[in-house]
């Protein structure tokens, strides 16, 4: 069975809202370079790869900021229609993103991933 990770994080270089599909650590590395300081997205990619999952990476500007390239990245995801096994959307604390997400998270049966800095943000917006 194929275990399917997608993340939405930061990176030095690759391009902004287009899907990349990885499988192993030196694409990743190849792809986007080096993290961004108080960056966490490529960090999670790492920890994916390292456990065989595969993984789904958008680049955005500005990890919970970037509006736009989230919402570009979930119509990407809602047209492809693939299995999601978790979504990390690392940064994020504003409910109208996290909202817009959920859908994509019922239809999947999915986890979203978050840390306990980026829950208690969104819990005590």
């Amino acid at each position: 069975m194929r275990h399917v990770v997608t993340i939405f994080g930061e990176a030095e270089k690759g391009q902004c809202r287009v899907p990349y599909f990885l499988n192993e650590l030196p694409q990743l590395v190849d792809a986007f370079g080096h993290p961004p300081e108080m960056s966490e997205g490529l960090l999670y990619a790492i920890q994916a790869l390292l456990f065989r999952r595969e993984l789904i990476y958008f680049r955005v500007e500005e990890e919970g900021f970037s509006d736009h390239d989230y919402y570009v990245g979930l119509k990407c995801l809602e047209k492809r229609g693939a299995p999601i096994h978790a979504l990390c959307l690392p940064g994020v604390c504003d409910p109208k993103i996290l909202d817009a997400f959920q859908g994509l998270c019922r239809i999947h049966s999915s986890f979203l991933i978050t840390s306990q800095k980026d829950l208690y943000d969104y819990l005590t917006n």
